[in-house]
């Protein structure tokens, strides 16, 4: 990304109005409202923006900026924003001279430090509060949604549908406790980010693991393919595969004590989409494995089992410690999914839903080990929200 017409060094007060992307997290979290001004271009913004609960994102590009500035009129281009304001472009320097401009102009602005590239960086990890035999860190991209996880026992680890952006991340943790990586296990043919199994394979001795039936999809790599269930030993603690097919057919969810790590198939706020995989023609027959799944695989799952999603939404809730899980019970409780007839689910399922995720069959390819793409590729293929979900 680039901002293009950037201003010269920061000022003092540029730097007092800085907001870094971990405050940005919280203020999103807290759901207070205020405007987002993104003066990158408009193809940049209409690919990916900041959204959220209470967010109004409004794009003026940031050329606009420089000619009410020599024409004094700055005041007339933010005439019908709210206050607070969060300037935001790709690398931070453009916004921060936007930003330096509403301030002299008596408004309530500050800057995205770094920009979306920096936003896209944040990855934030937090230890679960869980009945597990093992410690757990659920790793957070507030700019995706996308949930990972990190298994500790005994100085072994595991790492839960890790992204690729972020395998040094987990390396260096892992370090950080004093633990080997064994394991990187992905639930599911990922549709929204690039898979991080493979790039941790080849950092560590971390064994790569992928649902059998990714096998059927034409999976292109060596790694081990698990089934239903079938078991993973990290230190003392066990973690147990579950067949849970219906947003992708070969979808493992992992038990730990517990805990019930359910990738794409159960969220704090809905259940996965049914028709990345095969389209519209067979997102029907997706919705009704799913519904099978929901009502009799995990029907004998108890109602005290936290669950651990792969993914979360604006409309989730986080829990007082910032993380994103919820007991079965209450999802079963709160859910129309748990209380649907069959008939009722599959038009609920595969009725209003949203675009599918950018760049959907080739993040697909890449995971699979049929098409790869370097670094840079993916990072870009990956922006956005995951659309992963279908919410109530």
């Amino acid at each position: 990304m680039t901002d293009g017409n950037e201003p010269a060094e920061p000022t003092a007060e540029r730097e007092q109005a800085s907001i870094e992307p971990e405050a940005l997290a919280d203020r999103l979290r807290s759901g207070d409202g205020f405007t987002v001004l993104d003066v990158r271009d408009r193809d940049e913004f209409e690919r990916w923006h900041l959204e959220g609960a209470g967010v109004e994102a409004v794009q003026i590009p940031h050329m606009k900026f420089i000619q009410a500035q020599a024409t004094g009129g700055v005041t007339d281009l933010v005439d019908d924003l709210e206050e607070p304001i969060v300037a935001v472009c790709g690398r931070g320097a453009a916004s921060a001279h936007a930003v330096d401009l509403l301030r002299d102009a008596g408004l309530d602005a500050g800057n995205l430090a770094g920009g979306m590239d920096a936003w896209a960086d944040l990855y934030v990890a937090r230890e679960l509060a869980v009945d597990a035999p093992a410690t757990v860190v659920q790793y957070d991209r507030p700019s995706s949604g996308c949930l990972a996880y990190a298994i500790y026992s005994d100085g072994e680890a595991a790492v839960i549908d890790p992204l690729r952006a972020f395998a040094d991340r987990y390396v260096d943790d892992a370090a950080d406790r004093g633990a080997e990586l064994r394991y990187a296990v992905d639930t599911h043919v990922h549709a929204d980010h690039v898979s991080g199994v493979r790039a941790l394979a080849e950092r560590t001795d971390a064994e790569p693991i992928v649902p059998e039936g990714a096998t059927d999809r034409g999976l292109a790599f060596d790694a081990t393919t698990l089934s239903a269930a079938d078991e993973l030993e990290i230190g003392s603690a066990t973690l147990t595969a579950l067949s849970t097919p219906g947003h992708t057919t070969e979808s493992l969810s992992y038990r730990l004590g517990d805990v019930l790590f359910t990738g794409d198939t159960l969220f704090l706020e809905g259940v996965g989409r049914p028709d990345l995989e095969r389209g519209d023609d067979g997102a029907s027959e997706a919705a009704r494995r799913l519904y099978e799944t929901l009502h009799e695989r995990l029907e004998e799952i108890p109602d005290e089992t936290t669950i651990a999603p792969g993914h979360y939404s604006d409309v989730a809730d986080p829990r007082d410690d910032g993380t994103y899980t919820a007991r079965l019970g209450s999802l079963r409780d709160r859910l129309a999914a748990f209380s649907m007839d069959e008939a009722a689910f599959v038009e609920h399922a595969t009725s209003d839903l949203p675009p599918r995720p950018s760049n959907h069959e080739r993040i697909v390819a890449a995971n699979l080990g049929r098409e790869d793409v370097d670094a840079e590729t993916a990072f870009e293929l990956e922006l956005g929200p995951n659309n992963c979900a279908v919410a109530e």
